[in-house]
This record gives structure tokens, C-alpha cells and sequence, in this order.
């Protein structure tokens, strides 16, 4: 049995070292292959998407993205910015959505007066769609593209 264990010890150590020496070229990181102790300029800050347009979601139950520039909305415990637009009370003025029917419950499932605390702060889920490049390579695909691939593959079959 200590045999077995100082196999399976020695073949980790193994595989961490190669890891960390052999395979680090190869993986992608936000550094972009530069080293730690090297300095980077980092890259402007991208411009945020202000169309007012609300983009699809790529999944079901997505935070919708914020559709317009938030910099400078007051966002503490006396003020939330959004809900002077966004509240149910303030939609039919400002045009703009009401939040959902799920901000106003509490954790049992019953429903408040007001904004339930832990669905106060909005930039816990929601954040500004920006214009930037990816960082890295992602070949995420929604669910809808999903789901026509699937019905191709069954009217194949």
C-alpha cells in the first residue's frame, strides 16, 4: 500500500511540474503570455455600448445587460439609481423596463412592498454591455444555436 501511495505522490508531482514548465506556453491567459514580473500596458478601457437597445440573452434566466452608461449612478444603501427609472412606480414615465417581479420577494418566496434587500444592489448581476474584444478565444454558443443544431442532427438521423 506504500508502495502504491508513493507512485501515485511521484506521477502528481509529475504531472505538476510538467504543467507549470512544459504546458505554460500553451495556456491562454489575461497576461497574454507575458511574464509575472514584466510590466504590461494595459489596454484602454472599452467604450460601453449607450444604444439603449436591450441585447438577447444567451441564456434562460441571463441578467439582462445594462444598456446604457451607468457612470455616476449613486449606488449605496439610501439611494439606487436604477429604481428612479426602473422602479414599477417610475416605468410609465421613464419608458424604461420594470425590474422583474422577482426583485420584489424575499428568500420564502413572499412577495414586498419594496426591493428585496438581497436584489438591491444591481451591479451584483447586471453590468454595461461594452464594445471590447474578447480576451480569449471562446466558442460559447446560445442556446437557441444549441438547439437547431440538435433538430438538424435528429432529422439526419
Amino acid at each position: 500500500m506504500k508502495h502504491l501511495n508513493w507512485i501515485l505522490v511521484s506521477v502528481g508531482v509529475i504531472a505538476i511540474f510538467w504543467l507549470t514548465f512544459v504546458a505554460a506556453d500553451e495556456i491562454a491567459t489575461l497576461r497574454h503570455g507575458a511574464a509575472i514580473d514584466e510590466e504590461v500596458v494595459p489596454e484602454a478601457i472599452p467604450r460601453v455600448i449607450d444604444t439603449d437597445i436591450r441585447p438577447q440573452r444567451s441564456y434562460p434566466m441571463q441578467p439582462p445587460t445594462i444598456p446604457h452608461k451607468t457612470r455616476g449612478y449613486e449606488l449605496n444603501l439610501q439611494v439606487n439609481k436604477c429604481m428612479s427609472c426602473h422602479a414599477r412606480t417610475r416605468t410609465e414615465e421613464s419608458r424604461a423596463p420594470m425590474i422583474s417581479v422577482t426583485h420584489y420577494m424575499n428568500r420564502d418566496g413572499n412577495f414586498l412592498a419594496e426591493i428585496s434587500p438581497r436584489r438591491y444592489f444591481c451591479n451584483q448581476c447586471h453590468v454595461n454591455q461594452t464594445a471590447a474584444r474578447p480576451m480569449i478565444e471562446n466558442s460559447f454558443e446560445d442556446m437557441d444555436v444549441l438547439l437547431e443544431k440538435r433538430s438538424e442532427e435528429e432529422q439526419e438521423d
